[in-house]
């Protein structure tokens, strides 16, 4: 019995849609597990680091705040702090106004940790951006950028 076959044949641009956005899947995944191989040693992985880096830039933030920014799910962003408050890297305190809202600082050890990160990933950035010209960065982030606006726009919901 034969196969059924695709009712239509996909265009060129369909091709070279499914092949950008399949690219784009595999750089993600392989730049959060490059990530995690580097900093596993600390108990880390990018979703703690980057709570730490955030933080670093601004302590004090609340939990909601830190997963809107970070474009997390509430219940992860709550599991990814559990995380950091078990390494002691940091600690919550409820709001004097609100004690339901929690404020979320960094730990003397994990100021330094984030010193290390921010260097980390730094260098990470370079050696993964090295030959690529400032051009086809800006040109690139661009596009980023209107795919992230298509998404966000909702038009792509149902």
């Amino acid at each position: 019995m034969a196969m059924p076959q695709s009712l239509t044949k996909p265009t060129p641009a369909d091709q070279r849609n499914a092949w950008f956005i399949d690219e784009l899947t595999k750089v993600s995944r392989k730049i959060r597990t490059l990530f995690d191989a580097r900093v596993r040693a600390q108990a880390l992985t990018l979703s703690r680091a980057r709570v730490l880096l955030r933080l670093s830039e601004g302590d004090g933030q609340t939990q909601s705040q830190l997963a809107c920014k970070l474009e997390v799910e509430q219940p992860s962003m709550v599991g990814i702090l559990d995380g950091l408050e078990k390494l002691g890297y940091i600690r919550r305190e409820a709001q004097e106004s609100d004690r339901r809202v929690k404020n979320v600082y960094l730990t003397d050890t994990a100021r330094m940790k984030a010193r290390g990160l921010t260097d980390f990933s730094r260098r990470l950035r370079e050696d993964m951006l090295e030959g690529i010209s400032p051009a086809d960065l800006e040109t690139a982030t661009r596009v980023l950028r209107v795919i992230m606006q298509n998404i966000d726009s909702g038009k792509l919901d149902g």
